[in-house]
């Protein structure tokens, strides 16, 4: 049987028809599969590989910590070095208040761990997200997702979760003295890519602090310089008083975050103590991968060329069949009139053109009328050249 056969019978899957591409290497904004099918990614394992794939200095960092230990006890009991002096770097480049870093495995696990510490915080219960938000699939995570689509077979969920409209100004006012924290995302990815209208973030903030609600933001896609700043609440004007990461925070290893003040973390010392637990958090590995992955995107001054290459894909995504482009940095959501021509757009691009080479990208899970382009934040300017006049090729071809 081949490797796709066995994919396919052995491998728990997510959709009914994977894109199944068996792709054995990757280096900096391409791949290549077991054929040598080269591709410029335009997906960067969704905000990911924000540095690139295989960053020379996160395989040095990851070749380094290997050789010393890998996993040597639950996540909180030992002083280990790549999660502290990781931690250090992360509080020395965010506001006084976030201060104290609870590593986890992934986004979704940083979200389960900031509703709980809400919680044992507030002594309240009422958790408020807003519809078309995503941050993650675990049960806690779901229950906050603004999608009954995705909700509907999995209830009952979490009780006492509240969803409001994002960019609603009056459905600020549902906020009260019941509420214990209000998680959204800085900029709503999988909705499309959609921005918070001027003053609304500042709203949503001084409603929390009239009313003792914590405030959440969830910036596991939008963190590290994705959304032109190194963090996307940087532009509004706001602080959270917890910070949800993950995604781009292990240099392309697994390693999630969330991140409040030092007083509020240790609530989860003692009523009960281990109140909040991870085997895996804060691996050592990931943490030297991605403390070495954000020194180099603060080295290398990526966040310095991001309006220019902004500037590039947006020179070039203009055509008929594109109804609008939103963007936030080198996040993307080009807007189709439905998801039967953006399928199209991504099966063709995948297929490769007169040189090809193949374009990967993907659409979102609340807008799947639009094509994702989340590219690493040091792709070269000729492979996004390449890359969009391969779009406008296949969407002419469409036409």
């Amino acid at each position: 049987m081949t490797n796709r056969q066995l994919f396919l019978n052995h491998v728990g899957q997510t959709s009914e028809a994977p894109l199944c591409l068996n792709i054995v290497k990757a280096e900096g904004s391409r791949m290549w599969d077991a054929d040598g099918k080269e591709f410029i990614d335009l997906i960067a394992g969704i905000s990911v590989c924000n540095i690139g794939h295989r960053h020379p200095k996160v395989v040095e960092a990851i070749k380094k910590q290997v050789d010393s230990y890998l996993h040597i006890m639950v996540y909180g009991e030992l002083v280990e070095n790549p999660q502290v002096e990781y931690a250090k770097m992360l509080i020395d480049h965010l506001p006084a208040n976030l201060n104290a870093v609870f590593y986890t495995a992934s986004g979704s696990e940083a979200t389960e761990g900031a509703m709980k510490l809400a919680k044992r915080f507030t002594g309240r219960t009422q958790i408020i997200s807003f519809k078309n938000s995503y941050h993650g699939s675990t049960q806690g995570a779901l229950s906050i997702m603004g999608s009954e689509y995705w909700q509907q077979a999995f209830r009952p969920l979490l009780p006492d979760i509240l969803q409001l409209r994002y960019n609603n100004f009056e459905d600020l006012e549902s906020i009260s003295t019941k509420t214990a924290c209000v998680v959204a995302e800085t900029i709503q990815a999988e909705a499309g890519v959609l921005l918070p209208e001027k003053g609304w973030l500042t709203a949503l903030r001084k409603r929390c602090t009239e009313t003792g609600t914590l405030m959440v933001l969830d910036e596991i896609q939008s963190g590290f310089g994705r959304n032109g700043t190194l963090w996307a609440f940087e532009q509004f004007g706001v602080v959270p008083d917890i910070l949800l990461l993950g995604k781009a925070l292990g240099g392309g290893m697994p390693l999630g975050a969330f991140i409040a003040d030092k007083q509020m973390m240790d609530s989860f010392t003692s009523n009960p103590v281990l109140g909040h637990i991870s085997t895996f958090g804060g691996h050592p590995v990931s943490c030297a991968a991605g403390m070495a992955g954000f020194k180099a995107l603060l080295e290398e001054d990526m966040l310095g060329s991001i309006q220019h290459k902004r500037n590039i894909f947006i020179s070039f995504l203009r055509h008929p069949l594109i109804k609008k482009v939103n963007s936030a940095g080198l996040m993307f959501a080009v807007w189709f009139e439905n998801f039967e021509v953006n399928k199209k757009v991504i099966d063709q691009l995948i297929q490769g053109g007169t040189n090809n080479v193949g374009v990967f990208t993907d659409w979102f899970l609340f807008a799947a009328n639009c094509l994702r382009i989340v590219p690493p934040l040091n792709i070269p300017d000729k492979d996004i050249e390449v890359a969009c006049l391969r779009i406008l090729e296949v969407l002419d071809e469409i036409a």
